[in-house]
Parts: structure tokens; sequence; C-alpha cells
């Protein structure tokens, strides 16, 4: 484990805020040329200590085209949430993520990743926290547009289960983003 993955994962900055205590959850390494930001771990990620280890992972992987296996190899995927820990239950889904994370984590952690690599914004609070337009903006338009956020930055919705809804009112999701999101992860890997 190299220093700054055994800084974060001694880390308790939001411990009184966590009804299930730290565990900060990610991956990475100067190798890894995809980049994943996504929102913070649910319960079940919280347990294992796998990052994206359920039901929303599985559709990640189906839509980017990777397996598992390379999902879960820190030499080529990198998973910096925006939350590193599970940060509880709300009344429709988990909490969003603590705020604290990004601002203290991010910035180490990117810098020891390659330059030129993908970044893949997860859901609102990614998108929201690294793409200005995002505030102005719903998710829906931002994801439509991802063209117009460079070949390095892709910003998609969350897989949650709630996609399924997404999917079938945006129909170009999956005829348009999915294979040119798959392209590009293919490109970086």
């Amino acid at each position: 484990m190299i220093p700054l993955h055994r800084e974060i994962a001694a880390c308790t900055i939001c411990a009184p805020y966590l009804p299930l205590g730290p565990r900060p959850v990610a991956q990475f390494s100067p190798t890894a040329r995809l980049l994943i930001i996504g929102q913070a771990p649910g319960i079940k990620v919280h347990q294992s200590g796998v990052p994206w280890d359920d039901a929303s992972g599985q559709r990640l992987c189906e839509w980017t085209g990777l397996t598992p296996q390379i999902l879960h190899d820190p030499a080529r995927v990198a998973i910096v949430p925006m939350g590193f820990c599970y940060p509880g239950k709300g009344k429709s889904g988990d909490l969003p993520p603590r705020p604290e994370c990004a601002p203290i984590w991010h910035p180490r952690v990117l810098a020891q990743l390659p330059r030129n690599r993908l970044t893949l914004l997860v859901g609102t609070h990614a998108q929201k926290y690294y793409l200005p337009e995002a505030k102005k903006h719903p998710m829906v338009e931002i994801v439509r547009d991802f063209r117009r956020f460079g070949p390095e930055t892709f910003p998609l919705p969350h897989p949650s289960w709630r996609s399924t809804i997404f999917m079938r009112k945006n129909p170009w999701f999956e005829a348009e983003v999915l294979p040119e999101l798959r392209k590009r992860v293919k490109e970086h890997l």
C-alpha cells in the first residue's frame, strides 16, 4: 500500500457523521488511465470494501464494456468517489457524499494519475463539482451534450436502478452515448 492509500484508509474526518463509521473505499495507481469519479459507496460496498461491488457496478461494467476484473484493477482503473465512506440512508436512498472528501483527497490522488486519462463523472455530485455548467443545467442535458466536454471527460448518470427509468425516457443514451463511451474506454485501456 502506497503512503497516500494508507492515509486515506486511516481517515476519520467524517466519523461523527457516518452511521456505520469510516471505511474509505478508493483505488488508484500512477498507471491508471481511466478515472471513475462517482458519488459515495453504498452499504454493500461499505461491507465489502470493494468499489462498485454491487448492482450499480454491474451496470457500470455493462455501460463501459469493462469486466469486473478490469474495473477492480487499480493499475488500469482509478476509482475515486466524491465521498469515500458510506454516508448513511436518507428518505429516498443513500445520503449525498460527505462534502469533506473531495477537497481534501482529490487533488492529491489526481496528481498521482497520468495526465492522459479518461475521466468518467458518474452522477450529479461529481458533475457539479468538476463541471461548472452542471450547476446550471439538468443532468440529462449534461449527459446528452457529453461531446462538449472534450475527449477526456465523460459525464454519465449514476448506474443505480433508477437509471433504467432514465434510459427508457432517453433512448439516445443507449443509441449514442454508450457506443462512444465504450470506444473511449477501450482507447484509454
